[in-house]
């Protein structure tokens, strides 16, 4: 239901257009409209409300649908009531805010102890024709400390037939002897897809033709606002004049946003530490019209998409296409908890800086910068790790606690400049060179540097027995090099072959690592491919030996065997490169 005006008026925005006429009509609100409707039917209402939430959620409008719903009068109806259709006595005049017995102010402009003076004088008055003097109250946060005080006594005992509303978006800033007298009502952010489907219904309405994802756009762009939405989609129909359709890519344009995909590109460059690559697309973005600001804030929400990927895993629900999730999860079997949480925490302090620095593409690419370093640390569990293994510091038997340091094989020398836990000593003179104080500690072995699959295989803890066993009979080696692996699978490879290697080899080495399976070029044979051609192989060699070709000249139909052979299950590396060999 609406309020259309008559076409001689000049033209009136969607968001005044199709402002809710009955709480039916409101979306997203369906617990304050049944804790209203259970509150009139018991008559158990109050007599002071507090609506809060957002810009844009609705407040003043339920405010006066709530006027309305206290004084609702029809032919066939007395009493509060939140079915208004058919609109009732008073309906009419509260909608356009003429009615005698309800009145609004604006506390942003009206902030004084006088103001509340004028109404609390008022209070004291019997409503005029209505059932309920009702005072509306906007942006109540902005009243003085006297004038909240005024109001204290008349909220606390106020008339029979006197009820106030009061609306904020700064819930906080309300002081609490004044929140304790009323009951509130958080107005709750619209979600993108009820939002989607309400901008879809107005476009059918207003004859205008814009495709769903551009609709989805503006919705997740509103951020749960349906005025900012409609306002957005005012700006929208525009473009859609003629009979022409505004795609997604025409609403991507017009506000500023890059593509979704570029951006999960741009953020797993980051966050595998590709610098380069990183500031290659962000400056292509930014050339494409895209906002550095808002590039952040994608980036922020692909960094929370990740963390859910990373810990619901398959129960993780998610708004976008199927292979945006595949690649969401997929980035997340690249990425420990850790890792993800301090990519959050770098772009959230990135996000106050781009929106204040006086340019903000070099702020945002001076936080993609940022993120390209964290992502070539190790993980921040490992480093925990690390840390507890220092826990066994020791103090040299042989020096003193002082300063200095050095490296030794295994053993570390850390220098310290905390102060010494014995008295002072006077110096000596400079002559030869005084034991340099020092804490020894031990210190675990460096990550392995792999440089093939057989060092991988061989470097594997037992308890890694299934992934080996996948890795010697499925992996085909394309490329192999410290960071990165391309293979192709024998068929019949798992499908987490590829994630399993990742997280694995991430871990071990104490660095991310770039693992992809190529589905189109076939690599170097896997370890047991190879161990079956060097069992070939030697067979052949050892037929043909001229050792064996005598003695079965001498010996016709002798069995010749082989002594002390190598087992072919060491064999696991060599030039395996031309398969016909």
């Amino acid at each position: 239901m609406t309020d259309t005006p008559d076409s001689s008026q000049n033209y009136q925005v969607l968001a005044r257009k199709y402002r809710p006429l009955v709480f039916e009509d409101m979306i997203g609100q369906e617990a304050l409209v049944k804790t209203l409707t259970n509150a009139f039917e018991t008559g158990r209402v109050a007599h002071a409300f507090m609506l809060t939430g957002v810009r844009g959620i609705g407040k003043t409008t339920t405010a006066r649908l709530l006027a309305r719903a206290l004084n609702y009068e029809s032919d066939d109806h007395e009493g509060p009531s939140v079915q208004l259709d058919p609109p009732g006595v008073h309906c009419h005049a509260i909608n356009k805010s003429s009615h005698m017995d309800v009145m609004e102010m604006d506390a942003a402009s009206r902030t004084g102890v006088g103001d509340i003076r004028e109404i609390l004088d008022s209070v004291r008055y019997a409503p005029v024709s209505a059932r309920y003097k009702v005072y509306i109250i906007d942006e109540v946060h902005m009243l003085s400390s006297a004038a909240f005080n005024a109001l204290l006594k008349t909220l606390e005992e106020p008339p029979d037939h006197a009820k106030f509303i009061f609306a904020t978006t700064e819930i906080q800033k309300i002081p609490v002897t004044v929140l304790s007298r009323c009951q509130r009502f958080d107005l709750r952010r619209v979600e993108a897809g009820a939002l989607t489907t309400h901008l879809a219904n107005i476009c059918e309405k207003e004859n205008a033709k814009i495709a769903m994802d551009g609709l989805a756009l503006i919705a997740r762009a509103a951020e749960g606002s349906v005025r900012d939405g409609l306002s957005l989609l005012d700006q929208a129909i525009v473009q859609a004049q003629g009979g022409k359709e505004v795609g997604g890519e025409d609403i991507r344009a017009m506000l500023g946003l890059a593509d979704r995909t570029r951006v999960l590109d741009l953020f797993a460059m980051a966050a595998r530490g590709d610098a380069k690559g990183a500031l290659l697309e962000v400056r292509a973005q930014y050339n494409d019209g895209a906002d550095p600001v808002i590039i952040v804030r994608d980036l922020l929400d692909i960094c929370h998409e990740t963390s859910r990927a990373k810990i619901l895993g398959e129960a993780a629900d998610f708004d976008a296409a199927p292979d945006m999730i595949a690649r969401l999860h997929e980035l997340a079997s690249g990425l420990s908890t850790g890792q993800i949480t301090r990519l959050w925490q770098l772009l959230l302090k990135s996000h106050d800086d781009v929106r204040s620095a006086p340019d903000p593409l070099a702020a945002c690419e001076m936080a993609l910068l940022r993120l390209a370093v964290a992502g070539e640390l190790p993980p921040p569990e490992l480093a925990a790790q690390i840390l507890e293994g220092l826990k066994d510091v020791k103090l040299s038997p042989s020096t003193p606690v002082g300063g200095g340091a050095s490296l030794d094989g295994k053993s570390a020398r850390l220098s310290g400049s905390a102060p010494a836990q014995t008295a002072p000593q006077s110096p000596k003179p400079s002559g030869n060179a005084q034991a340099r104080p020092a804490l020894e500690l031990s210190a675990e072995p460096s990550a392995p540097q792999l440089s093939s699959l057989g060092e991988l295989v061989e470097t594997m803890p037992n308890s890694e027995a299934n992934l080996k066993w996948h890795i010697r009979k499925y992996v085909q080696v394309i490329k192999f090099e410290m960071g990165r692996l391309v293979f192709s699978a024998v068929s019949g490879a798992p499908e987490k072959l590829e994630t399993d290697l990742r997280t694995y080899l991430t871990s071990a080495t104490l660095r991310p690592w770039d693992v992809r399976r190529d589905f189109e070029t076939v690599g170097d044979p896997s370890l047991i491919e190879r161990q079956g051609i060097a069992k070939k192989q030697r067979e052949q060699y050892e037929l043909n030996h001229p050792a064996v070709v005598r003695a079965k000249e001498l010996f016709p139909g002798v069995k010749v065997e082989f002594k002390d052979r190598a087992p072919t299950s060491n064999v696991i590396e060599g030039d395996f490169s031309n398969k016909k060999d």
